[in-house]
């Protein structure tokens, strides 16, 4: 009896059961995406744990390694705090196992479906984090790094992509809106999480432990839940489904946009990955950079006349760098939200503009807005330093949310998922990039006696000259040459079947968006990821408001 239901456990998850019956609605499968995208997209606020773990041991205060303690040892010591620098290396982590896992399982995602890549995801994220628990009350920071770091690192990679491609096979009228939806939610996993992981320290905290471990076993619950919830909302549209109605419209067909397929295995040959690549990269690089510094680099830009005191940065009590930096956590979450809005609102556009006219908006608007930075800061123009800093963002976000569509568009759908895996690679280049480019030249600028609140000039116009960088590479990419394209038998199980005309697809068409019919179940999968993106939205607009006091 026990064998088969153990048989019958991988049928659960094969993708020849998650193809929709009659009644689902299409506008069931982006709240299940989002539903793991809002818990991995935690990973953008793990910060909240650096101060309280560099505690761990002194509770109230650092206790810091002896300075003749060599750094393997001080991996594994028990009598001393770990550094924030090496609890950063968790952050690093995520991106670099983001990105290498996207594209080494992306091809398998294609195979098995979404449904098994979103439970893998589910287990990996939410062990991560236990494993990571175990790290912390051993003291253990290899166990961090491993748990969160690696393991939770292929669990982002794996949740990350695996709605791109179902997204995309629903919504072939709003390719960019779909993905949008979906990946708008990694953007917005930090405005919950990072709240809430605040709140959940401060509950378990006691004389003897800063709460971090007991957060970190709750945060796993909770996301498991949702995660698994969503992988099981996951459906694939039956051979022959396209939206009631809908045709492609020829006359609004470019060039670009083709309705053949590349192999995933023959697409990185081409001369349109590798620029799609360098495009991804050039505008992250710019913005990821920006992104990582934007609170430091508002205080020390604008110092004292961020409260009205005509003083430098470096001039300031310890209370007014308090103000400040209240003021510059209001400056961050906006600039979350933007990242946000951005993802949903640039890729939604990009289904009435294109891909390749939104990316050249992307890098042109950027080009001025980053040279105007510096303009900004020197005539104390504060509000129009915000407004150019929270576009740039929208920019930042929007561009990871209209690539699937793009890769889309030039690559046909049929394993775009897996091609936007490997495309993720600049991702982890752009992780490493931006931050490093921003902070020594940083450092360099302040070694040769640059005052603060003009040590990020130069950072700016050479982001600038990286987004002209990119303007070239997207002004570049042409439709792939025909011999790229997959012959008719070898579409395999995965192929896009292509609409066919008729009444079969009328049929389908109907019986398919018969789900309309039961909006409660709609609105409710809708409700359970809007009321806790909508909390955070709220917590950060609290701590926005400041700003413009």
């Amino acid at each position: 009896m026990a064998s088969t239901s153990t048989a019958s456990l991988p049928g659960i998850l094969d993708r020849e059961r998650i193809i929709a019956g009659p009644g689902y609605s299409r506008w069931l499968v982006p709240p299940a995406a989002l539903a793991i995208h809002l818990c991995i997209g935690m990973a953008y606020g793990f910060s909240v744990f650096w101060l309280p773990l560099s505690q761990a041991i002194g509770i109230t205060h650092s206790v810091a390694c002896p300075p003749e303690m060599g750094f393997f040892e001080q991996i594994v010591t028990t009598r001393c705090d770990w550094k924030i620098s090496m609890l950063g290396w968790t952050y690093t982590l995520f991106f670099v196992f983001l990105g290498s896992s996207a594209a080494l399982w992306g091809g398998w995602l294609e195979r098995a479906g979404p449904r098994k890549a979103g439970v893998v995801s589910a287990l990996c994220w939410c062990g991560g984090l236990v494993i990571s628990a175990v790290g912390v009350t051993t003291h253990q920071i290899w166990l961090l790094w491993l748990g969160s770091g690696v393991i939770g690192g292929i669990g982002l990679g794996l949740g990350y992509i695996s709605p791109v491609s179902t997204l995309i096979k629903w919504f072939p009228d709003r390719r960019g809106m779909a993905t949008g939806m979906a990946i708008m939610g990694f953007g917005g996993g930090a405005m919950i999480g990072a709240p809430l992981a605040d709140r959940l320290m401060k509950f378990y905290a006691t004389p003897t432990s800063v709460g971090v471990w007991e957060t970190f076993l709750t945060l796993a619950a909770i996301y498991l839940v949702f995660m698994l919830g969503g992988a099981f909302g996951y459906r694939l549209p039956p051979e022959g489904w396209r939206p009631e109605g809908w045709k492609p419209d020829e006359t609004k067909r470019t060039r670009l946009v083709t309705d053949r397929h590349v192999h995933v295995d023959v697409a990185w040959r081409t001369p349109q990955f590798w620029l799609l690549w360098s495009v991804l990269c050039l505008n992250v690089t710019a913005g990821i950079g920006i992104l990582g510094m934007a609170s430091p680099l508002l205080q020390e830009v604008f110092g004292g006349r961020l409260i009205g005191v005509d003083a430098e940065f470096s001039e300031l009590s310890q209370q007014q760098l308090g103000q400040i930096a209240a003021i510059a956590a209001g400056f961050t979450g906006l600039l979350s939200l933007f990242n946000i809005a951005g993802r949903i609102a640039w890729a939604s556009l990009s289904d009435r503009i294109g891909r390749k006219a939104t990316y050249a908006t992307f890098f042109l608007l950027g080009i001025a807005l980053y040279a105007s930075i510096p303009w900004t800061a020197d005539t104390g123009r504060l509000a129009l330093f915000v407004v150019f800093f929270c576009i740039i963002l929208s920019m930042y976000g929007g561009g990871f949310s209209t690539i699937p569509a793009y890769l889309a568009d030039v690559f046909g759908t049929k394993m775009v998922g897996a091609i936007h895996g490997r495309i993720l690679t600049a991702w982890s280049t752009a992780g490493i990039l931006g931050p490093v480019l921003v902070n020594y030249i940083r450092e360099y600028q302040l070694e040769r006696g640059v005052v603060r609140a003009e040590a990020y000039s130069i950072t700016m116009y050479i982001l600038a000259g990286l987004l002209a960088l990119g303007f070239l590479c997207n002004w570049l990419v042409r439709p792939v040459d025909p011999k790229y394209h997959m012959k008719t038998d070898d579409a395999g199980p995965t192929a896009v079947p292509s609409a066919p005309d008729g009444a079969q697809a009328r049929a389908a068409s109907r019986a398919h968006e018969a789900g309309t019919r039961h909006p409660l179940l709609v609105a409710l999968a809708w409700l359970a990821v809007w009321i806790p993106l909508g909390w955070g939205v709220w917590v950060t607009l609290e701590q926005a408001i400041v700003l413009f006091r």
